[in-house]
Parts: structure tokens; C-alpha cells; sequence
């Protein structure tokens, strides 16, 4: 695809963005309603994991934390730093793990997506335990749902500004080596279809109703910094090169 085809795609892609509305659910009917059940159902699919991280010290404050009716919040599943495995909510029900989040033009990530939290204080390496268990339930969720790798996500990237986990220690790019997420190494300075780091967020998936703290998101887990600084070029290329891995054809088996 030439470069004004592809800014034509990139321009239709944001606009549909824009103008994806968060539209809340009907009212219940208030009239009498017959129930006739049909057996013609089953229960939601996934189509998104969002990785968090607890803040806590222990996993047993996480579990607490995360099984208080007080709270409400909670998530499918919890990993702690030895590599335990702790599911507290079943994945076909929906967990309280999101909040407030958009991506993609989805403004309901609780309803849509698996919630993992890792049992780290935002400010210590994540285990090597935890993070093999992490790939191998990882492994089973892309099968079991058929997640598309660019549906890996982080807390983050879904409500940038609000949150900002899991940290800058995260090691994405071996989770996209596993095929979980997007990443680029090192992104090629060519003739990009946009110079506008807003419009490329936008079309990667994060909301730039606050750019400066979507920009920031975005450094955190596609260049492992923390950064305020204004867009740059580097912002510019990793946009294009994640861009045109997200747009990419699936490979063929």
C-alpha cells in the first residue's frame, strides 16, 4: 500500500475512532416482560488481556484486597512473585479490574477482556517465576479465546493518566517475542503516512482525551521510560513500525 493510501486508511481508521460512542445500555423495560428462554447461547469471549500490577508488598494484601465486597475490584486472575496462580473469577464472567478505560474505540474493557494482576510493589523487577507463569496462562488464554497478539495490553494503555501499571520494568518485548503483544526494536525512519503523534495513538488504540498522559502510556510500555518530554521522532517511527504490525495481514499457517 503507497503512503497516501495508507494516510487515507490511517485518516478512515481514526475517524471511525472518533466516532465510536461510549453508548450506555438500554433501561430495563418497565412494562410486564414474558420471559421465553431460548437455548441459543453461550458465555462472553474474551477478545482482550489487560496486564495489571498490585501495589501491594504481599499477595495475601492482594487477594484481600481483591475479594473485599467492600473494594469492588477484583480480576480473573492473580500471579504471585513465586509463580502461584490464583483465579478468583471465572473467565466467562466479568470482572471489575478496568474502570473507567477506552481502547480502540471499546470504552467497556471490564466486559470485553481477561484481567491479570502480577503481585509487584510498581517499583521492584518482576520475577522470573512470575513471568514464566505468566507466559505459559498467556499461552492458554490466546488459544482457548484466539486473542490477537495487539490485544495484550496493559492497565496503563486503557485509562493513561488514572493508571500507570505495570511499570516501566515489564518486560514486553519478551512477552511479543512469545506473541503477545506488539513490539519494535528498532523502527525503520521512513517516509511515514502521519506526522501527528495524536492521530498515530489514536489509530495504535489509546484515547488522547488527555494526550500528554496517553503519550506517557505509551512510552512506559513501548520504550520501557518514563517521560514527559514532547513528541519526537522517535515517538513518530515506533508509531509507524507498532502501526504497521497491528494493520499487518495474519500470517498464514
Amino acid at each position: 500500500m503507497g503512503a497516501t493510501s495508507r494516510t487515507r486508511a490511517l485518516l478512515a481508521l481514526a475517524g471511525c475512532v472518533l466516532a465510536a460512542a461510549c453508548a450506555r445500555l438500554p433501561p430495563v423495560p418497565s412494562e410486564q416482560v414474558v420471559q421465553a428462554p431460548s437455548p441459543n447461547f453461550d458465555e462472553r469471549r474474551p477478545n482482550y488481556v489487560i496486564i495489571h500490577q498490585t501495589s501491594d508488598d504481599t499477595a495475601d494484601e492482594a487477594l484481600a484486597t481483591l475479594r473485599d465486597p467492600e473494594r469492588k475490584v477484583s480480576a480473573h486472575y492473580l500471579i504471585g512473585r513465586d509463580g502461584t496462580l490464583y483465579q478468583l473469577v471465572a473467565e466467562g464472567r466479568r470482572a471489575w479490574h478496568a474502570g473507567a478505560s477506552y481502547w480502540g474505540g471499546d470504552c467497556d474493557l471490564n466486559s470485553a477482556s481477561i484481567g491479570i494482576e502480577l503481585d509487584n510493589d510498581g517499583a521492584e523487577p518482576f520475577s522470573e517465576l512470575q513471568i514464566e507463569r505468566l507466559l505459559r496462562l498467556l499461552g492458554e488464554l490466546k488459544e482457548r479465546y484466539s486473542i490477537p497478539p495487539a490485544n495484550f495490553i496493559a492497565h496503563g494503555d486503557i485509562a493513561p493518566g488514572r493508571k500507570v501499571d505495570p511499570s516501566a520494568l515489564f518486560p514486553w518485548e519478551r512477552l511479543a517475542d512469545a506473541g503477545y503483544g506488539l513490539w519494535c526494536r528498532e523502527p525503520a525512519s521512513t517516509a511515514r503516512p502521519f506526522d501527528d503523534v495524536n492521530l498515530g495513538l489514536q489509530v495504535l488504540g489509546y484515547s488522547v482525551a488527555a494526550p500528554a498522559a496517553a503519550l506517557a502510556a505509551f512510552r512506559r510500555h513501548f520504550l520501557g521510560v518514563e517521560s514527559d518530554a514532547p513528541p519526537d521522532g522517535q515517538d513518530l517511527d515506533m508509531l509507524d513500525c507498532l502501526i504497521r504490525q497491528k494493520l499487518a495481514p495474519p500470517a498464514q499457517p
